[in-house]
């Protein structure tokens, strides 16, 4: 009886979290991740540095696409594969959170979030490890892992 009263008790607490859990987010498309991991004021005084304001891939993209690339919202938000009404969500988080380390000279560090990137992914053959390369200047190719040469671009239906 006992056991009986308690799977009954499990059994609805995960039906009534399962209604009120978040959908999972979508995955935005980037081209490529930052080529820095951050950026920092200047101080002119040595108070302690406010704490570091975390930006996801994905603001940083929504920040390049419309501020430096010069895109519309509508055009931004297909080349991230989302709604243009979640791409101004990113965008007005991404704008309040660059505001505020202006103002208060706080770091920016930026961070991954539910993105994928739409450069070039090879296959290692020696340890079968997936990598992209985003630096198209640099000719040749080697696994980050293994430093091994033996490497084939994969397809784009690979994934």
């Amino acid at each position: 009886m006992l056991i009986l009263f308690v799977v009954k008790c499990s059994l609805y607490l995960y039906s009534t979290y399962a209604l009120y859990m978040p959908r999972p987010k979508k995955l935005r498309k980037i081209s490529n991740a930052p080529k820095f991991k951050g950026f920092r004021a200047i101080r002119l005084d040595s108070d302690k540095e406010p704490a570091p304001i975390l930006m996801d891939y994905d603001e940083y993209e929504a920040i390049r696409l419309s501020d430096y690339v010069l895109k519309k919202q509508t055009e931004a938000a297909r080349d991230m594969g989302i709604s243009r009404p979640t791409f101004a969500r990113i965008y007005e988080s991404a704008r309040r959170k660059l505001a505020k380390a202006l103002s208060e000279g706080a770091p920016i560090i930026f961070q991954g979030g539910p993105v994928y990137f739409t450069s070039e992914w090879f296959l290692c053959r020696n340890c079968k490890c997936y990598f992209n390369h985003p630096d198209k200047e640099e000719s040749s190719i080697v696994c980050p892992l293994c430093r091994s040469s033996h490497v084939r671009q994969c397809e784009q239906d690979t994934f």
